[in-house]
């Protein structure tokens, strides 16, 4: 009797042992599907990284499912709604309208936003704390007084402004708040601003013989999706009229813009891997608060300064994050 209650004993135990073990194994050989839901074009670089570093290998144990609206907001629906068709395990969402999709396309599916703006005031959650629903991940709220941050900048690069115009979409909750934040600044700097609320793509030409007429001598360009989709355009009006800008996307910058301020997106793309890795390892969306940005990146285009016969000084120089020369 004593023995087969030992063998008893021996047998649960070695079952309880062996259970993990084949629920890890299991784990080990499953291929996750992620979906990528983006208002632009392609996977981009940071997460691809990110997503290695913490061990998933495209084609070994992750899929990405990418699907790329290529800057036609009215595709971004269906997009979403054919990601919840393939049933992938959670969606990364680019941009606000993508995160916003992707929400209105399922409330099952975990969805990690890598950079929207008010999630909680848009409903994408309930509270940054406890987002309460399937979605979650970090926005790209700079914080209040950024915009003010910008007009600074701009001052100390060039001393010489006094009005400075504003390309905005004044139909946008966070550009609203932007621009009161940013007369606020005006009136402590002594500047003049000029608002040009553009909302759509023929809205620009207009904008720009505004600007020329109220001869405005900088510029300062809100990092929404429309402003970003004619960034080269823009660009060349404002080497034209010899106007230093301000924008909120260093890759504007590199298209010969002179500066940018704002969340660094590279960081953004990488944390929403992190949430993507604590989802697929069983946390669940609404557990994880949503993250604000921590870093911040200052770009500035030293041939676009020296073409406006700007010397920076080195005050601005020393804070920059990176310098095209």
């Amino acid at each position: 009797m004593i023995l087969r209650v030992a063998s008893v004993i021996i047998v649960l135990a070695l079952a309880i042992l062996v259970t993990p073990l084949a629920v890890e194994a299991q784990q080990v050989g499953k291929v996750y599907r992620i979906g990528y839901l983006t208002a632009g074009g392609g996977v981009e670089q940071a997460f691809q990284d990110a997503m290695r570093q913490l061990g998933y290998l495209e084609g070994q144990n992750i899929v990405i499912e990418g699907r790329f609206a290529e800057r036609k907001l009215e595709r971004l629906p269906d997009l979403a709604a054919d990601l919840v068709r393939l049933k992938v395990d959670v969606i990364v969402t680019i941009t606000t309208p993508a995160a916003q999709a992707a929400k209105n396309a399922t409330t099952t599916i975990p969805i990690v936003m890598a950079g929207s703006a008010q999630p909680v005031e848009l409903g994408l959650v309930a509270s940054l704390a406890r987002p309460g629903g399937n979605v979650t991940g970090v926005t790209n709220n700079p914080g209040p007084g950024f915009t003010g941050k910008w007009l600074q900048l701009l001052k100390e690069a060039a001393p010489t402004i006094r009005r400075v115009a504003t390309i905005h979409d004044l139909s946008i909750a966070p550009e609203v708040r932007g621009w009161a934040e940013m007369q606020d600044a005006a009136r402590i700097l002594s500047l003049t601003l000029l608002s040009s609320d553009v909302r759509t793509s023929d809205d620009f030409d207009t904008a720009f013989t505004a600007i020329a007429r109220e001869r405005a001598d900088a510029l300062i360009v809100l990092p929404n999706f429309l402003n970003g989709a004619h960034t080269k355009r823009i660009v060349e009006f404002a080497t034209k009229n010899r106007l230093p800008t301000m924008f909120g996307d260093g890759n504007a910058v590199k298209a010969g813009g002179f500066m940018s301020y704002w969340t660094n997106w590279g960081d953004l793309r990488r944390r929403a891997a992190i949430y993507v890795d604590k989802i697929l390892k069983g946390a669940k969306p609404a557990e994880l608060p949503v993250e604000e940005p921590t870093k911040f990146e200052l770009v500035i285009n030293l041939k676009t300064a020296k073409a406006l016969g700007l010397a920076l000084p080195q005050s601005i120089l020393i804070r920059a994050d990176q310098v095209i020369e």
